[in-house]
């Protein structure tokens, strides 16, 4: 057993700030005896400040910076709630015992406070790979930390050390008047074309009560600048598809940073160049060809400069601007065409790609394909215009057309006329005569009127209006189409609607007049038979009832119309009846 007082505590205590600190003092004194005082102190500046005295049971604070925030326990444990950075001390637990003496002991207090997350800004200039200097990366800071925390740098993940004369670091190290710590790095490092595309980021390493920790800021890439190593011409579309008409733009592009200057320039007779630079954006590398045609075909050249070190790049492209020309249509006979004969039409052009051939109507509908088109025993009906179009299959939207006209020559003919044509006297009517024929023939009519002539193709139309009198009647009129190869002409014959009007009249009466006597001779010998008719001799008879009804027939027959009724009774029965039976 221990002969004297020992006072044992922590070596070490850690607290986040803000927290609680609690420093346990344990003590042993011989014979279980009792303590005659406890004094806490802290040390500053190798000086010893005392913070309270505990006697009898009672705490006496002595120390006015931490007033509010100690507390001893009954384990005579002293506590400080609310740390802060500025805690970080020594503390020295004394206990006094009477006979046996006086002991201490001290516990080192660490407190930590967790730094900012680090905020990294990229060199907003960018960075050449042609400096001669280190160029400056980036910068890194991490604000308020405890104890002073330290920044690594990573590239594409992997931690960069120092290198000499390759990559440096300078780190400044800063305590606020808080007792924090902020701390900054700059990087510094030679760079590559392949840099470019590198990720950068900053590691702010610190501790935390029993343990290390680490934060990363965002990543960042940095701007590079390198001269251009290889340039790039294209058409755009593809030199393939490109026609007469097209817009064509000339692409150029190099691999440097920042792009150089660029200037384009077409070959010319005797390897000359001229320069076209003032129809191109010299920045972005475009040229513009509007609606080209076969005469912009050639070799291109873009030209690039770069300013830095005045290096000059070219690229050439040949333009191939595919065309149709020359469309020609021959015909076979050339001479006049008359019906019956037939034609042979043949079709051609000058491209530098295969060509295809279609004819059509001139109502758009295609007839054939090939370059030949026959057509057999023609007629006015097949004079037309055909057209050949000619297309470039293998450049979409590459064609054109040629029209030739199939006139067919004949004398005319009268393919419709209004006759007969039913008329009144005096009525204006119109009278119609429709030909075909070509060359386009005229019209003449043998009476006169006004005449209005209308032509389709080779139809001719004449409409003539007339007012009817009697010698139109009795003659008619006659239509006469002529032209240098012939005469056609054709009587239309005029008819009075009123002759077959009015016999239609007389025989509608002739037929009315027959079913009314038919069905009066029928009623009266029907009566007759019924009894209901007595005959006498009589000039007059009333036939009556004593007791008349409404629903009964009344019948009264003059003497003057018997013979006359009998006659009709005996035609209505094809025999003759005595007037008793009657």
């Amino acid at each position: 057993a221990a002969s004297k007082l020992e006072v044992s505590m922590p070596a070490v205590v850690e607290v986040e700030s803000g927290g609680t600190a609690t420093i346990e003092c344990n003590f042993y004194i011989p014979g279980n005896g009792s303590y005659t005082y406890i004094n806490w102190f802290y040390i500053d500046r190798n000086n010893r400040v005392r913070l309270c005295h505990i006697t009898g049971g009672e705490i006496l604070e002595e120390n006015a910076d931490y007033k509010g925030r100690l507390s001893v326990g009954e384990d005579k444990a002293l506590s400080i709630n609310r740390v802060t950075v500025q805690d970080t001390k020594t503390f020295v637990c004394q206990v006094g015992a009477g006979s046996h003496g006086m002991g201490e002991n001290r516990t080192d207090l660490r407190v930590y406070k967790v730094p900012e997350a680090p905020e990294i800004v990229a060199n907003p200039g960018g960075v050449s790979v042609q400096s001669s200097d280190i160029p400056q990366i980036a910068q890194c800071v991490s604000r308020n930390g405890f104890p002073s925390p330290n920044i690594t740098w990573h590239k594409n993940g992997e931690q960069l050390e120092p290198e000499e004369k390759m990559v440096k670091i300078l780190a400044t190290l800063t305590r606020e008047s808080s007792g924090l710590y902020t701390v900054s790095s700059t990087l510094f490092a030679h760079v590559t074309r392949e840099d470019r595309n590198s990720l950068y980021h900053c590691t702010v390493h610190y501790w935390l009560p029993g343990q290390r920790r680490a934060v990363e800021s965002p990543r960042v890439n940095v701007t590079v600048f390198y001269p251009a190593q290889h340039v790039k011409l294209q058409v755009m579309p593809s030199s393939a598809l490109v026609k007469e008409g097209d817009d064509v733009k000339l692409v150029c592009e190099a691999d440097g940073n920042p792009a150089p200057v660029f200037s384009f320039y077409k070959r010319e007779l005797e390897d000359s160049w001229q320069d076209l630079s003032s129809l191109a954006d010299t920045n972005s590398g475009v040229l513009n060809l509007h609606d080209v045609n076969k005469s912009s075909s050639g070799l291109y050249r873009c030209q690039t400069l770069d300013l830095d070190d005045m290096r000059q790049l070219e690229k050439d492209v040949e333009l191939v601007v595919n065309y149709i020309e020359g469309v020609h249509v021959k015909m076979e006979p050339s001479s006049p065409l008359q019906e019956g004969d037939s034609v042979r039409l043949s079709c051609d052009a000058h491209s530098p790609v295969a060509l295809d051939y279609q004819w059509r109507d001139e109502k758009g509908r295609k007839v054939a394909e090939g370059n030949h088109l026959l057509l057999s025993n023609l007629t006015f009906e097949t004079s037309s215009n055909f057209s050949c179009k000619v297309i470039a299959p293998s450049v979409p939207g590459l064609e054109q057309s040629k029209q030739v006209a199939v006139a067919v020559q004949g004398k005319p003919r009268i393919v419709a006329i209004s006759s007969p044509l039913y008329v009144r006297q005096d009525e204006v009517v119109n009278l119609t005569c429709k030909a075909i024929a070509f060359p386009r023939p005229s019209v003449h009519w043998s009476v006169n009127g006004t005449a209005h002539e209308y032509v389709e193709n080779q139809h001719v139309a004449s409409n003539l209006t007339v007012r009817v009198n009697h010698d139109l009647l009795q003659a008619g009129a006659m239509c006469r189409v002529s032209n240098a190869l012939g005469v056609s002409e054709k009587h239309i014959q005029l008819l009075d609607q009123k002759t077959p009007e009015s016999k239609g009249v007389i025989i509608v009466a002739i037929i009315v007049c027959i079913l009314v006597v038919a069905v009066l001779g029928s009623v009266i010998y029907f009566l007759h038979k019924k009894g209901k008719i007595p005959c006498g001799r009589a000039g007059k008879q009333d036939i009556t009832k004593p007791e008349a009804r409404k629903d009964k027939i009344v019948v009264e027959v003059k003497s003057d119309k018997l013979s006359e009724e009998a006659g009709l009774l005996q035609g209505a029965n094809g025999e003759k009846r005595p007037a008793a039976d009657q």
